[in-house]
């Protein structure tokens, strides 16, 4: 580990002699180590200097992908605390659907996924919110693989009208779903896009406490607003 440190502080790479000083290893040491994270790819060995190879190239993209995961969390969970409501963060990628993270506690627990979010964009407040950010014919192709039915007596009824309403959506306004998911529950959810990925924040409530929902979202607004660009969200997470 001495060894990929040391080669890491010299971008035009460094002789084995000198990483051997700057680690305090013999030479001899120094020079099998060497050969062994060359063999495994840690490192590779250009005229005599030592770079970085892929697999430590690999390893520091897994680090900062996980450090992105935690600094999200951490994110989530203040947002809830401020609010007092459950934090989703979602985005859609390859044709699907993906929560990434959900913050909550036990006094304000995250709706239960009782039916796939995946399949049942069309109810829920984070698929509309999603579908609303892409372009018609990325709308229909989901739909066509994931046909709208209804799961609750609320549920929007078909694709047409489901159509219809997302074409009213304006760019980068939240969306409200009312029991159209699960019964008892409200949800908005907040646009984010970035670049050509569409992503959201999202937020639930019981419906007995439906009338601050429009509050909260506003609350949420302010803290994205305020918060995303010294968060830099990885949309590749």
């Amino acid at each position: 580990m001495r060894l990929l440190e040391s080669v890491a502080e010299h971008e035009h790479g460094a002789p084995a002699k000198q990483l051997a000083r700057e680690t305090g290893l013999a030479l001899p040491t120094a020079y099998h180590l060497l050969r062994t994270l060359v063999h495994e790819g840690y490192l590779r060995r250009d005229k005599g200097l030592f770079f970085l190879g892929e697999a430590a190239e690999r390893l520091s993209s897994s680090g900062a992908q996980e450090k992105r995961r935690s600094t999200i969390a951490e994110t989530l969970a203040h947002w809830r605390d401020a609010i007092g409501v459950p934090v989703y963060y979602a985005i859609y990628r390859d044709g699907e659907i993906e929560v990434m993270c959900v913050s909550d506690t036990p006094g304000n627990p995250a709706v239960e996924e009782w039916a796939d979010f995946r399949e049942t964009a069309h109810a829920h407040a984070i698929g509309q919110c999603l579908l609303s950010q892409l372009d018609e014919d990325a709308r229909r192709d989901h739909l066509d693989r994931y046909p709208v039915q209804a799961i609750t007596p609320y549920t929007v009824r078909d694709s047409h009208t489901l159509l219809r309403r997302l074409d009213r959506t304006r760019r980068m306004e939240p969306v409200f779903e009312r029991q159209e998911y699960a019964l008892g529950t409200v949800c908005a959810a907040i646009p984010i896009t970035m670049g050509t990925t569409a992503a959201t924040m999202a937020i639930s409530l019981p419906a007995h406490q439906a009338d601050r929902l429009a509050a909260a979202t506003r609350q949420l607004q302010s803290e994205i607003g305020r918060l995303l660009g010294s968060l830099a969200i990885s949309i590749s997470i």
